[in-house]
């Protein structure tokens, strides 16, 4: 049933654009795909290694300004993905090595903090990044000759890189390293009495989920051909944050869900619904009361509930009364 279910939902992914026909909702599942990569990124260390962070939008930003400054410097496109995420993982190490200096709130202050300075660079220093106004590109890379610049086009590419990054997460989720996040994450001491080194293993898996935030800032380049100081706000952290817990921390489709959700109902659910902010946060509170681990495990355990509340109940077995044994001709029992 998983592997039917999981086939399913390839095929229903795969053939979208075929059976929506309107580009507007193609865009729109493209923007839930790039922002699911963006929530798989920090997923690695909300959900595995138990670290909460409001900062993340800053490393999304990074990787999409320097995209398009490169671009716009006459790189090639190429050039310019691969330097965008190399200046990404070397902000996520510098985010790293300031961030994991504290633990638990102090984390997360600090990473509002980093957050905060990259928002403010981004807006004062208009020489480089244009201010409030933004900087532009005119294209969309060509891969392999295939067109990026029709909805389905950039649909079918946000897909591909969507599933690589599934994949590899699920691949790091299950390796050796992987447990061992999750060991620094339910037992930081203990991990450290058994030799293991604490603060390297967090900090590697920050560079991972700084690389695939740099990976989604580049999608969203591409998506919107431009990028703002809006999109390193505090409140870019705090929606994407709100994908991995409204979906489910450490799960794989948790993101996606989360993601489905908050892209939904700030771009469908907003053109008929007024407060449409107000009914999204009734929505987050009701999945924290009823369904407290997220969307995805929460709706597992129902659907198992709901089988086995449906499943027939086999009739209890009757015991068979036991006969006292007969007297024989002598007497005897």
């Amino acid at each position: 049933m998983r592997r039917l279910a999981l086939a399913f939902g390839l095929l229903v992914l795969a053939t979208l654009p075929f059976w929506v026909g309107n580009s507007y909702y193609t865009n729109i599942a493209s923007q839930i795909l790039l922002y699911a990569v963006f929530a798989l990124g920090l997923n690695v260390l909300v959900g595995y290694a138990g670290l909460v962070s409001l900062g993340h939008a800053g490393l999304f930003g990074i990787a999409a300004y320097t995209g398009a400054l490169l671009i716009n410097s006459g790189a090639g496109h190429l050039l310019a993905i691969l330097g965008a995420l190399g200046v990404t993982l070397l902000a996520a190490a510098a985010f790293a090595m300031l961030s994991l200096r504290g633990t638990g709130l102090g984390f997360v202050m600090i990473t509002v903090a980093l957050g905060q300075i990259v928002w403010g660079v981004a807006y004062r220093w208009i020489s480089i990044t244009n201010g409030d106004n933004g900087v532009s590109i005119a294209t969309r890379p060509a891969p392999f000759g295939l067109t990026l610049a029709t909805a389905p086009g950039f649909y079918w590419a946000s897909l591909v890189v969507f599933l690589v990054s599934l994949g590899a997460i699920a691949v790091f989720a299950a390796s050796p390293f992987g447990i061992s996040l999750r060991g620094t994450r339910d037992q930081p001491r203990r991990m450290n009495a058994l030799g293991y080194h604490v603060w390297m293993i967090r900090f590697l898996a920050f560079l991972f989920s700084g690389l695939w935030s740099g990976v989604a800032g580049m999608l969203f380049l591409y998506y919107n051909q431009f990028v703002s100081p809006q999109s390193v706000a505090l409140t870019s952290s705090a929606e994407v944050l709100l994908m991995v817990i409204a979906g489910g921390t450490g799960t794989l489709l948790g993101p996606f869900a989360g993601a489905a959700l908050v892209v939904i109902m700030k771009n469908v659910a907003s053109a008929y619904i007024e407060r449409w902010n107000f009914v999204l946060g009734a929505i987050f509170v009701a999945i924290v009361i009823f369904m407290p681990e997220g969307l995805v495990p929460g709706s597992l355990r129902f659907w198992r509930w709901t089988l086995t509340r449906l499943r027939p109940r086999r009739p209890a077995a009757v015991a068979t009364p036991v006969r006292a044994p007969l007297p024989n001709r002598e007497g005897g029992a």
